[in-house]
């Protein structure tokens, strides 16, 4: 049994250390928050997609951002922020935009999304988590272009679970798709079995499942200041409330991580991708669409979560300002009130704004650093939620001395 200690009180660090319970040791959580999920866990879209995992960065995304960035309610926008960091985000984010590349990372991002969904079936017969929301209704993936939906049913896998469905039969399946003045729909593709869920409500109560466990140290509330080493190995986090020494640290601060992990001359290729979400109140009289849906070309997730209608959308790279842009804020309102007018009352929607913390490939860093005793779980961008909980399980039996169960090429430590 070790004393292991979790940075980051988010999805990741919060299943992490809940499989480090499980697999034995004694376990510390540091949140410098009040509460946990309280970062990019709070009010993400809620989709648990296993199969839709293919990164940001792929051929033809350069000039498609172009386009993007003149639209004023388009998914990007980019503001430069002074640093070094975000151009060098760019350039590697950039170098990876080519279908070889793209075809790799998806390769090993629908492996982890199948482990993970594995793990979090297992993590439900562990704590019994009963009031996140979970439902499985499939997740709908609809294009507007038929020219875009034809490569996308192309490309499909005929032996895969996805099917790809006419505008007719997206209609059938998603009444509410035809809800609007003039039906935006062209095609969609389909896959069963794909969730959705409350992360902020599963954090919660993962938290309470955790206070009752008998190796749960507790949650220490404090700011992580740095590391201190001895011979190559990390022996103690410096925080705001003194130091706490253990075995092992496993690094699941999001953001914080880069900065964390810097004077240990660890470089992580982290920048934040700012995305919005906007929650709005169902009613009886409301047609919310009742699977998952993404709108592929307007990148924009729309998820019953509950009573509520999850909305979330956007990827801006702005720098670490996790403010509620009042411009983006109406360009989200009008793309929504046009494509699901009856699902909810807009209203009354709560806005959100969280910064997702992704690498340039879109594949997040897990396992061993150079320095003994100090373990990655960070960069997961907008898959935090989905991956969570098959990274949690990865790092938990890395720190227990066993192999990892998954091949870890390409989702290891990179600087780049």
């Amino acid at each position: 049994m070790k004393q292991v200690v979790v940075i980051g009180g988010g999805v990741v660090g919060v299943t992490t250390a809940w499989a480090l319970v499980q697999a034995g040791h004694r376990v510390t959580l540091v949140e410098r928050a009040a509460g946990l999920a309280e970062g990019a866990s709070r009010a993400n879209g809620g989709q648990l997609s296993y199969r839709y995992v293919s990164p940001l960065a792929d051929a033809g995304v350069p000039l498609k951002a172009l386009g993007w960035l003149l639209d004023p309610d388009g998914p990007l926008r980019f503001r430069p922020d002074g640093s070094l960091a975000q151009w060098r985000w760019l350039a590697a984010f950039l170098a990876r935009c080519r279908a070889d590349i793209n075809r790799r990372t998806t390769e090993r991002l629908l492996a982890l999304g199948a482990f993970s969904q594995q793990s979090f079936m297992e993590l439900q017969r562990e704590a019994a988590l009963n009031a996140i929301e979970l439902r499985t209704p499939g997740k709908l993936v609809v294009y507007r272009k038929p020219a875009s939906f034809l490569r996308a049913a192309a490309a499909a896998d005929p032996k895969g679970p996805e099917r790809a469905l006419s505008r007719e039969e997206c209609l059938a399946l998603e009444p509410s798709l035809g809800d609007c003045d003039q039906p935006w729909v062209a095609g969609g593709i389909f896959t069963a079995g794909e969730a959705v869920a409350d992360c902020h409500a599963l954090c919660l109560q993962l938290g309470r499942r955790l206070e009752r466990h008998p190796n749960f140290q507790g949650v220490v509330q404090a700011q992580a200041l740095g590391f201190l080493t001895e011979r190559g190995r990390v022996v103690a986090l410096r925080s705001t409330v003194g130091e706490l020494g253990a075995d092992d640290f496993v690094l699941a601060a999001g953001l914080q991580s880069a900065a964390l992990a810097a004077p240990l001359g660890l470089r992580l290729p982290l920048y934040p991708l700012k995305g919005y979400s906007l929650s709005a109140p169902i009613a009886g009289h409301h047609r919310p669409p009742t699977v998952s849906v993404t709108d592929f070309e307007r990148k924009t997730l729309y998820a019953r979560i509950g009573q509520q209608l999850r909305v979330a959308a956007m990827v801006d790279l702005v720098g670490e300002d996790a403010r509620v842009d009042p411009d983006r804020l109406a360009a989200l309102h009008r793309t929504v009130r046009a494509s699901f007018p009856k699902a909810a009352d807009y209203a009354l929607a709560v806005p959100w704004a969280g910064l997702r913390p992704a690498t340039p490939s879109g594949a997040p860093m897990l396992g061993p650093t150079p320095l003994a005793g100090l373990w990655l779980n960070v960069g997961h961008g907008a898959l935090g939620f989905t991956f969570s909980f098959g990274s949690a399980r990865i790092v938990a039996d890395l720190v227990s001395g066993r192999p990892s169960p998954l091949d870890l090429d390409g989702l290891g430590l990179r600087t780049a």
